[in-house]
């Protein structure tokens, strides 16, 4: 994780966050829209496929969960607004402090039955710290300090991203399959269809503000995107229970190649835009094939 994160700072420079800063609605979306579009779409997945007790409360939790930070790596790798996950990223890791006690109440009310979460302050603030402020701002650093170097090796650390996740998948599938195997059918058909949904949920609210095609995506993956890390800690540390996690950890196996080939998508839609551009087509002549606009300045 680490390692993903610092090459997501490679490709970030302080005007990228200023251009975020002048797209409040943007950001205000991305933060608040989650903590009523997702606990929507786990109630209505609940109410509609009726699943296993423990797969319940697993999508519940899921869905109460901040923003996940390899949703930077996601927006990174399909060259969308990655300040923007980032920003996001960051400042939902922080309200989770609030949200997810007050997410969890309401479905407590909604359910009619306790659920007794509340957020793990120590692991946000560790996660913050070591997993998202650090490996960025060394990425970020280097990129400052050595430009042409950062700039002349993007696409091979971009390669070694995606063989990193590669890797990752296949460890959790060697260390999780006993769990995965036990109830795989059910809970990976619950999980995509809550990725889905989720990912379809972020588009939509960021064409509800006009937000450019870039922004658009990000949006999608942040709310796609969930911190299983924050769910399992819950799950074992707060509840004691194992088999919540379990959900936690296939969610992740599922969301994972499914972000990887929007990704894929996304990257070779931009990639057909821009070979198809041409003068005098009706566009923003500030704007860019991709939805955003170019950068000016260092």
């Amino acid at each position: 994780a680490f390692i993903l994160l610092a090459a997501v700072g490679l490709n970030l420079t302080a005007a990228d966050f200023a251009r975020v800063r002048r797209s409040p609605a943007v950001v205000a979306v991305g933060l608040f829209a989650p903590l009523v579009a997702l606990p929507a779409v786990a109630l209505a997945l609940v109410w509609w496929l009726r699943p296993d007790p423990f797969v319940q409360a697993g999508v519940l939790l899921v869905a109460a969960c901040p923003i996940g930070g390899i949703s930077n790596t996601y927006t990174y790798l399909a060259g969308a607004s990655t300040a923007l996950s980032v920003t996001l990223t960051g400042l939902s890791s922080v309200l989770a402090l609030v949200t997810i006690p007050l997410v969890t109440r309401g479905f407590e009310r909604i359910l009619q039955e306790p659920l007794g979460v509340d957020a793990p302050v120590p692991l946000l603030g560790l996660q913050l710290l070591f997993i998202l402020a650090l490996p960025i701002g060394l990425g970020m650093a280097v990129r400052h300090r050595w430009p042409g170097w950062a700039s002349a090796r993007s696409k091979g650390v971009q390669r070694i991203a995606f063989a990193l996740l590669a890797a990752l998948l296949l460890l959790i599938v060697t260390v999780e399959r006993a769990r995965i195997w036990s109830g795989l059918s059910d809970i990976v058909s619950f999980a995509a269809a809550f990725v889905v949904a989720s990912f379809g949920a972020g588009w939509l609210a960021g064409a509800a503000v006009r937000a450019s095609r870039a922004d658009r995506f990000t949006l999608a993956v942040e709310f796609a995107t969930r911190n299983v890390a924050v769910a399992t800690a819950i799950a074992v540390t707060l509840l004691g229970r194992t088999e919540f996690a379990a959900f936690a950890s296939v969610y992740f196996l599922t969301e994972l190649p499914l972000m990887l080939a929007a990704v894929l998508v996304w990257r070779r839609r931009q990639g057909r835009a821009a070979t198809s551009f041409r003068p005098g087509l009706e566009q923003d002549p500030l704007e860019s094939p991709t939805g955003e606009r170019p950068r000016t300045g260092a």
